[in-house]
């Protein structure tokens, strides 16, 4: 119990400090004068004031506000990949926000058992909600921003190759991509036109647009540019064939996820029916069903039923998801 006591008191000063530090973040960043002045250069590089584009001169990004807490937080390699995945879902926060709410969340769920003392089934999945969910709000968001410009980039083929058979230049032509598609495809081109404008070498920012969005598609448009731009050719022919080759790919997929939309919606029964059915006897009969978590019998076959679920439903989702 002085165990417990111990974790939960470091985890609830922990995400004291982690809060104090984002009310003195957000208070330095959105009042004073110097808060205005940089609000002010802001809007004249994004092009909201006249006389200005949007660009940002920091080639790295930051970790945090604070450059006390930026020094410590880049002490720590693994943070990069954190930072990437911020990146690709397109998400405005700092790795320190993102570790500041991954710590309360978890702090706040401990709270709320403490108060409740729920039964043990309902506070791990309590407990496994407030540790997991914002990476799952991360990937989720990651994931649903890629599909986007994945679906965005035969129009984006499409418009370089038009402009590029009209005489434009390729870096014009970014450009051109930039304020014409929307986001989030539109704000990757703009980016990669900004770097080649502010002295960054072609393939460098078009490394750097890919390693942005990670889709192979993409990556297929970026090897091809580069590859012409070494050998010469008709790159806008080249990007008529990315884009047609990318719209039959998505078609395909398309017509895979109506066939196999069956065998989805039966794994999501299949997976959901013992988790509501469990919801219902609790309320209807809970003395019966609470000793699947009072028994030492009940907790084995609660745990052995866990085990079965998850490797049938990931047997379930390998048979369901086909990769075109």
């Amino acid at each position: 119990m002085d165990m417990v006591f111990t974790a939960f008191a470091v985890l609830v000063f922990a995400a004291v400090i982690f809060m104090v530090e984002g009310a003195w973040m957000w208070w330095g960043t959105s009042h004073g004068r110097s808060a205005r002045r940089i609000a002010h250069r802001l809007d004249l590089m994004s092009g909201r004031a006249e006389g200005g584009e949007r660009i940002s001169i920091l080639k790295q990004r930051r970790y945090a506000a604070s450059p006390g807490l930026e020094h410590w937080l880049r002490g720590m390699p693994q943070l990069a990949r954190l930072d990437r995945l911020l990146l690709q879902a397109g998400g405005r926060w700092h790795v320190a926000q993102f570790l500041g709410w991954s710590c309360a969340l978890p702090c706040g769920a401990l709270l709320v058992l403490a108060l409740l003392k729920p039964p043990l089934l309902p506070a791990c999945a309590l407990m496994a909600s407030a540790v997991g969910g914002p990476y799952w709000v991360l990937l989720r968001a990651r994931r649903k921003r890629l599909r986007k410009i994945e679906e965005q980039l035969p129009e984006a083929a499409d418009f370089l190759a038009r402009a590029l058979r009209a005489g434009h230049s390729f870096a014009n032509v970014l450009k051109m991509v930039g304020d014409e598609i929307p986001e989030p495809i539109g704000a990757e081109f703009k980016a990669a036109y900004e770097e080649i404008n502010y002295g960054a070498p072609m393939n460098e920012a078009l490394h750097g647009l890919a390693e942005r969005v990670p889709l192979t598609d993409l990556r297929y448009f970026v090897l091809a540019v580069l590859i012409q731009r070494e050998s010469g050719g008709n790159l806008a022919e080249l990007l008529n064939n990315i884009s047609r080759l990318v719209r039959s790919r998505l078609k395909l997929q398309g017509q895979v996820r109506v066939l196999s939309a069956e065998g989805r919606m039966s794994a999501w029964v299949l997976g959901l029916l013992p988790l509501v059915m469990l919801v219902l006897m609790s309320v209807v009969n809970y003395q019966y069903i609470s000793l699947l978590w009072t028994d030492p019998l009940g907790v084995k076959m609660l745990w052995s039923a866990g085990g079965a679920m998850a490797i049938g439903a990931f047997w379930m989702r390998n048979v369901v998801r086909i990769r075109v």
